[in-house]
């Protein structure tokens, strides 16, 4: 991942009902959840969470699909993945030390 796209994720998720829309599909898996279930659960209206399911698109960490009439969305696991794999790789700087309480973190 280059550091313009790790920038427009982080962008992406740096905002509090992204973040929850982000975190819920990431739950849901890869079967996802539609618009409407997502609005509910983050508490938005449903032209508001299209706004922001809409930026994480572009910044690349949710994906669509039609199923009938509705728009399914899940997390991109990959880009997630990228993400998560660049913060640590640059961050850490070559030092695994620093990083490898993440790992006894995530568990806990």
């Amino acid at each position: 991942m280059l550091l313009p796209q790790a920038i427009e994720a982080l962008s992406a998720l740096a905002h509090g009902h992204r973040l929850a829309a982000f975190r819920l599909l990431v739950r849901a898996g890869v079967d996802g959840l539609p618009a409407g279930d997502i609005a509910r659960a983050v508490g938005v209206l449903p032209n508001t969470l299209s706004t922001h399911l809409t930026i994480l698109s572009h910044a690349g960490l949710v994906r669509s699909r039609r199923e009938g009439r509705s728009i399914i969305y899940h997390a991109d696991y990959d880009a997630m993945r990228n993400l998560l794999g660049f913060l640590v790789a640059d961050c850490c700087a070559g030092h695994p030390e620093i990083c490898a309480p993440l790992a006894e973190t995530a568990q806990e």
